[in-house]
């Protein structure tokens, strides 16, 4: 279960990843009671023909999605997380833009930022849905000071490389 305190990130193993998308509907019910993938938290990159791995919010140190928000709206957690003010969000889309991971996206409806809040940290959901009903079981919480410096640099170039495409 989430403790208090502790900084989880929601990590894919790419190896595992089919990119079926099951781990995008489980999110979008969780948090908006429908299966849509556009109103989820967690997004499928197919990056090749047998290469998947689903990308969350990474709880940057310094995330430069808080930076880039004029209005201020989103707001980073002692835990880590970053949570949207969803009155003062108003669509723009800079913190998409400043995302370096992908892993923030625009509520088609609402027009707020959707980001991984894994779960909202809820005990009575059981953790993040997306980890709970992966049928390959590609997604795990990590503790993001388990996560060697090294591997986080080679993710993100190795990310960088196969979207710049």
């Amino acid at each position: 279960m989430i403790k208090h305190g502790q900084n989880l990130i929601i990590e894919c193993d790419s190896n595992k990843c089919t990119g079926c998308g099951i781990c995008e509907y489980a999110c979008s019910y969780a948090r908006e009671g429908t299966f849509n993938p556009l109103r989820a938290r967690i997004q499928v990159v197919k990056l090749g023909l047998h290469t998947n791995m689903a990308v969350t919010c990474r709880k940057c140190e310094d995330p430069p999605c808080v930076k880039a928000c004029p209005k201020k709206a989103l707001i980073q957690r002692e835990d880590g997380l970053i949570v949207v003010d969803e009155e003062l969000c108003d669509g723009c889309g800079w913190c998409v833009e400043a995302c370096d991971f992908g892993a923030i996206s625009i509520h088609p409806e609402s027009k707020i930022a959707l980001i991984c809040d894994l779960c909202g940290a809820c005990e009575c959901l059981g953790g993040p849905q997306c980890i709970q009903w992966c049928p390959e079981k590609a997604l795990y919480l990590i503790d993001k000071k388990q996560l060697p410096q090294k591997a986080r640099v080679g993710a993100v170039k190795r990310l960088i490389e196969v979207t710049a495409k």
